[in-house]
């Protein structure tokens, strides 16, 4: 199975990191097309994200914002639909070494699992965590104001 690409990847080693770091990401066309392709948007016109991380006793505290203007489809009209996104998030972060096994080697995961996401091959990729957060805010199902849905008559 072959793991699709990443639309936009900002990768930071964690022996980088020190205390701190931050990062300010502007995506430019190429980089904005390709993230509207992966989220089924009709255009983004604007994508930063602004991202601070810093170390814990237990791992990494990824903080940040998301600023972008979208258009999705409308799921009934098919028109385009603007959006604005502004959302600030919080990721605490393990090295892939710490994660917590049961006795039979399996990791048990819940949905409203809180527990921290997991740094791989010792980086933390930045862009991923941008653009999921932006997947985060995008309505899945964008409804034009006002449409309807009509049944067919039979």
């Amino acid at each position: 199975m072959t793991i699709p690409a990443l639309p936009f990847s900002d990768p930071v080693r964690l022996h980088q990191i020190g205390a701190s770091l931050s990062r300010r990401l502007e995506l430019d066309e190429a980089a904005r097309a390709r993230v509207a392709r992966a989220l089924d948007l009709k255009a983004l016109d604007l994508f930063t994200a602004e991202l601070d991380v810093v170390a814990t006793v237990s791992g990494w505290r990824l903080t940040g914002r998301v600023i972008a203007d979208a258009v999705q489809s409308c799921v009934l009209t098919l028109e385009p639909l603007p959006v604005h996104v502004d959302a600030r998030f919080e990721v605490n972060l393990i090295e892939a070494a710490e994660v917590m096994t049961s006795e039979d080697g399996e990791i048990d995961l819940e949905l409203d699992d809180d527990s921290p996401d997991v740094a791989e091959n010792g980086q933390i990729d930045l862009g991923q965590y941008a653009v999921e957060q932006l997947a985060l805010q995008l309505d899945p199902y964008p409804r034009k104001d006002g449409a309807v849905f009509e049944q067919p008559p039979e």
